[in-house]
């Protein structure tokens, strides 16, 4: 079911986490925060979480440097979570770096809202 799939948002503006909270919850996802880079890999080892949504550009350790060390991670549960980038500045990425990180999709910003539960679900049903 999906009301038991838990969705662990990377986001450091507020605003857009908030929407993006009420979004997902809508579609009965249970949602989990991150506010920087050293609070998703807490999160993702602290509890099951079945998809990342992760911001590219938050503090600490940025998404990118966030979603290599999950895909390094020595429980193949944590390393192997489908992330989905989400970024302001996608031009200054290629796809083949998102790739070389392990980012398993992405969404430019500002949010299309239709596209984040479309994609959710393609990873995480």
């Amino acid at each position: 079911m999906a009301d038991s799939k838990t969705i662990l948002i990377a986001e450091d503006s507020s605003v857009i986490l908030n929407l993006t909270k009420k979004i997902l919850e809508l579609q009965r996802y249970r949602i989990v925060s991150a506010k920087n880079g050293g609070e998703v890999i807490k999160q993702v080892e602290t509890q099951p979480i079945d998809c990342v949504l992760m911001d590219i550009n938050i503090p600490v350790k940025d998404g990118m440097e966030c979603t290599r060390e999950i895909r390094r991670h020595s429980d193949p549960r944590i390393a192997q979570l489908p992330i989905i980038a989400i970024t302001g500045n996608a031009n200054n990425y290629s796809m083949e770096q998102f790739k070389e990180a392990g980012v398993t999709d992405y969404l430019p910003k500002p949010l299309d809202f239709d596209a984040l539960v479309r994609v959710v679900k393609q990873y995480v049903g």
